[in-house]
């Protein structure tokens, strides 16, 4: 399976006993939707590696007890510490209205209600406080914020989100 396949499900953070269960921290807003997996991929190295679920138990919110088959011993548990956890994309619940995976829309067209056709969104930043969509305008690299009250609407179907960006925000990026 490769990462591109799939989507981050969380990253192993501490071992719970020394029996080899781990601690998982799930990124999502909807953890009991991963409580009862049969399995998962970690990412050890380069790899993902498919990984056996004997039992699990939701805890504190989005935190995920794992006992993985075959892992009987905290040394086992040492081996996939910090590990990310993958799932193939097709687990993930289809989201309908204004709400989108960031995976999904990358090569949308977006457009801005006052300003019009931006241009293609090429990715989305996730590393500020606030995720940015990243829009390429004619070679000009654009960012508008991911904000729920700037998103008009998303058109699954036609591959185009509409928004509404603060007055002037374009225009610092496109009239210079």
């Amino acid at each position: 399976m490769r990462k591109e396949d799939c989507f981050y499900l969380g990253k192993i953070v501490r071992k719970h006993s020394f029996k080899g269960a781990v601690v998982a921290k799930l990124d999502t807003d909807e953890p009991e939707l991963y409580e009862n997996l049969e399995s998962v991929f970690v990412a050890l190295g380069n790899d993902l590696v498919p990984f056996f679920i004997e039992n699990s138990l939701l805890q504190k919110g989005n935190q995920l007890r794992i006992q993985f088959e075959d892992m009987v011993s905290e040394e086992d548990a040492d081996t996939i510490m910090g590990a990310g956890l993958y799932l193939p994309i097709e687990f993930l619940p289809k989201l309908t209205g204004n709400k989108f995976y960031f995976h999904e829309i990358i090569g949308f067209d977006i457009e801005d209600v006052n300003y019009g056709y931006l241009g293609i969104i090429t990715g989305i930043n996730d590393s500020s406080a606030q995720p940015l969509f990243e829009i390429d305008s004619n070679g000009v690299n654009v960012l508008i914020p991911m904000i729920d009250d700037f998103i008009k609407k998303v058109d699954r179907e036609n591959k185009k989100i509409t928004v509404k960006a603060p007055a002037g925000l374009i225009d610092l990026y496109l009239n210079n």
